[in-house]
């Protein structure tokens, strides 16, 4: 089994979902008392947040490389950046390692796939919802990305930030969300991607007909297939 090496607490309320999914899918798969190989470090997110919210990105691509450097060091065969956003730093942080990161965007667009999906809109933070390194990803893939109308794209990010990170749940939030997701189902979207690992928190599949993919999910069920194999 190879060893995961986990870059969490962005926000630590979905880190928590990483955890369990990983050793849930390595039980199932591997069975008996089996469970992951992993080292986790958990960041301070208010640090992160705040280079976000400057547009230090270099900064905050820093401090997530030092970290994924310690973790390889501490024998990490591969790096699980458990969020979304941060992602835009991953070619950064890929350049200072020797071991591969799992990219969260590329391990989407092959679920997408598989389930021949070919237009999906994209729930997240501003940064990953607006800029190409997400989307970018997903159309290398062949799949068209729509995002919510600017209002909602307000919407979508205050909740992320001033709720689902401080892990607080609002049913008047979840009506929200389900709103623009059927708003970008309307709009041709076969499907909508959960793309912040917080937003699974708040709606489920089982809340609206339109698919969802929740991408905490995903990651992490790759990641244990991954160390598996």
């Amino acid at each position: 089994m190879k060893t995961i090496g986990l870059i969490g607490g962005m926000s630590w309320e979905s880190t928590v979902s990483y955890y369990q999914q990983i050793n849930e899918i390595v039980k199932k798969e591997a069975g008996s008392l089996h469970s992951a190989e992993c080292l986790l470090y958990s960041v301070d997110f208010a640090e992160i947040e705040q280079y976000q919210s400057q547009g230090n990105w270099k900064k905050s691509g820093e401090v997530l490389t030092g970290i994924a450097v310690k973790l390889e060091q501490a024998g990490a065969d591969f790096i699980v950046i458990c969020t979304n956003t941060m992602h835009k730093v991953a070619p950064e942080i890929q350049a200072a390692l020797s071991i591969p990161i799992l990219h969260i965007a590329e391990e989407t667009a092959e679920h997408l796939n598989k389930q021949n999906i070919c237009k999906v809109g994209l729930l997240g933070t501003r940064y990953t919802m607006q800029e190409d390194f997400y989307k970018n990803k997903l159309i290398d893939f062949g799949i068209d990305v729509l995002i919510p109308e600017e209002q909602d794209m307000d919407k979508i990010n205050q909740i992320i930030f001033e709720e689902l990170c401080l892990g607080i749940i609002s049913e008047k939030s979840k009506k929200i969300y389900l709103e623009i997701i059927a708003k970008l189902n309307s709009a041709g979207a076969e499907g909508v991607i959960l793309g912040c690992t917080e937003i699974g928190l708040l709606v489920k599949s089982e809340d609206t007909d339109v698919p969802l993919f929740d991408t905490a999910k995903i990651h992490a069920e790759s990641a244990a297939l991954y160390a598996l194999n």
